[in-house]
This record gives structure tokens, sequence and C-alpha cells, in this order.
């Protein structure tokens, strides 16, 4: 019995054959921007109204989900360098620091770049600067979709 791979769509890539971020359904809900996106450094916005909890505090789910997403971007804009793509398989959060209104900002950066795997810090703060939540994602570099 062969081993089956998973595969993914060809993602959308620059003239210089980088993959380009393309917000999803999940990222426009939640108010996501692209501030900044290369191979060593991929960084996002969120408004904190929106993605609040019941008890008025930005959701944990949502700084998962958009720590996920950026740390993934992260991961795909590498494995585009080599004509592939990414897929999660790991994901693990600290939350040190509620917040309760303001702008959040997002920032993936390399922990390892392989070519099979590969493994992002990512740190969420607020606007003064106070670290929210840390993440590590690891990303399977997988091949393209024909």
């Amino acid at each position: 019995m062969s081993e089956q791979r998973p595969t993914a769509p060809a993602p959308e890539t620059s003239k210089d054959g980088v993959w380009q971020i393309a917000l999803g359904e999940l990222d426009e809900k939640m108010g996501v921007k692209i501030i900044e996106e290369s191979v060593e450094k991929v960084v996002a916005t969120m408004p904190v109204e929106g993605n609040r909890q019941s008890f008025g505090l930005l959701h944990g789910g949502a700084s998962l989900a958009v720590g996920e997403a950026v740390g993934s971007w992260a991961a795909v804009k590498h494995a585009s360098t080599m004509g592939k793509s990414a897929v999660g398989v790991d994901v693990s959060a600290t939350h040190h620091k509620g917040a309760r209104e303001g702008i959040i900002t997002i920032t993936a950066t390399p922990i390892s770049l392989g070519r099979r795997m590969a493994s992002h810090q990512v740190v969420i703060e607020n606007e003064a600067g106070q670290r929210l939540c840390t993440m590590r994602i690891t990303n399977l570099i997988i091949d393209v979709k024909k």
C-alpha cells in the first residue's frame, strides 16, 4: 500500500515566484490586515472589537486563529520558494495578558525553515507593545496539487 501525502492547491505567486497572501473568509470576518510579508517575517493586525469573548476580553480562540493564519502564511511563503505549499501540523500557545480594545499586531518569524518542515514563532502584541500571546506553529512542506 502506498503512502498518501496531502496536497494543496497551487498558491498565487508574484513575479519572483513567492506566494502572495490572500485573506480567507475567517480572516476577513475577523478584520485581519496584512502589514508586511516576506519569507523572513509576516506581520498582520486585527481589531480586538468583534473578536471578544463574553467577558469583554480578546477571545483566546481568535488569538489562536489569527496566529495560526499568520504562521501558516509565513510557512507557505517559504515553501513557495521551492514550488511547494505548506499545511499546519502543530500549534501551541501561551496567553500572557488580556486585551479589551485596540488593535493587536501579529508577527511570525522563522525558527527553522527546512525542505520538509517549517517552524515559526508567532508573537501577538497590543498597541503598547506588550506581549499578549506567544505561539509556535509547525507546518509540513507539501507538493502543490496540479
